[in-house]
């Protein structure tokens, strides 16, 4: 009777424990309700006009959500585009304190992102850089604890070995554009079976929209 009482009692010690922890990481973030009512709106006024390799609104608010429930702070995102995906991130970082550095080859795509982000309200909380992301990726010092890697699909493997060593235990890889049958000739395929071999990793994949590959690192 002693035992059974014994293992009822650390029960609920360890599910107070767990709701302790959550309550804690709820009460971390920050809340700037006229922020929200910034981006919200132009994000409304935006809505179907994000081409040029943006990704699709369900990808950009799993990034969110990811960054929210892992109260990540310190995030790379190779890839911007014109900003989609970077507002999403910066948002979501500005509610747990962190910064984003988001890199982008064409300058074009770059400058119209950085005009994004300022209208957004998010600028304070991004670091926009207009450079190759083959060389700054292994130049970044880190450490992060939030990836997303979006650029150009054969390098994929390049950028996450390169980021790797930089990333948190605990930390998050995320690459868009993955699917189960993906072209070995892009990479992605070849990409998606390397990670998934990693012993370190945890990976899923979540297909609702573009294709995100959402990998866990639990150990260096």
């Amino acid at each position: 009777m002693r035992k059974i009482r014994f293992t009822g009692a650390l029960v609920l010690v360890l599910l107070a424990t767990a709701s302790f922890a959550l309550e804690t990481a709820a009460q971390t973030l920050k809340e700037n309700p006229e922020l929200d009512k910034k981006v919200e709106a132009f994000l409304a006024k935006q809505s179907g006009r994000w081409y040029d390799m943006n990704v699709p609104r369900q990808d950009a608010q799993l990034l969110y959500d990811l960054i929210i429930k892992g109260n990540y702070k310190s995030a790379l995102e190779i890839g911007t585009s014109t900003g989609h995906s970077g507002i999403y991130i910066a948002w979501a970082l500005s509610k747990t304190g962190g910064k984003l550095i988001t890199i982008d080859i064409d300058e074009g795509r770059h400058n119209q992102a950085v005009k994004n982000f300022k209208e957004a309200g998010l600028s304070d909380y991004i670091d926009a850089r207009l450079a190759d992301a083959h060389v700054l990726v292994k130049e970044l010092k880190g450490p992060f604890d939030f990836v997303f890697s979006d650029a150009d699909k054969y390098w994929y493997k390049n950028y996450f070995m390169d980021v790797d060593p930089k990333l948190k235990v605990g930390g998050c890889f995320t690459t868009h554009n993955i699917s189960e049958g993906g072209r070995r000739g892009g990479g992605s395929l070849d990409y998606l079976q390397y990670v998934r071999s990693l012993d370190n990793y945890e990976t899923t994949l979540n297909s609702a929209g573009g294709g995100v590959l959402i990998s866990y690192k639990r150990a260096d």
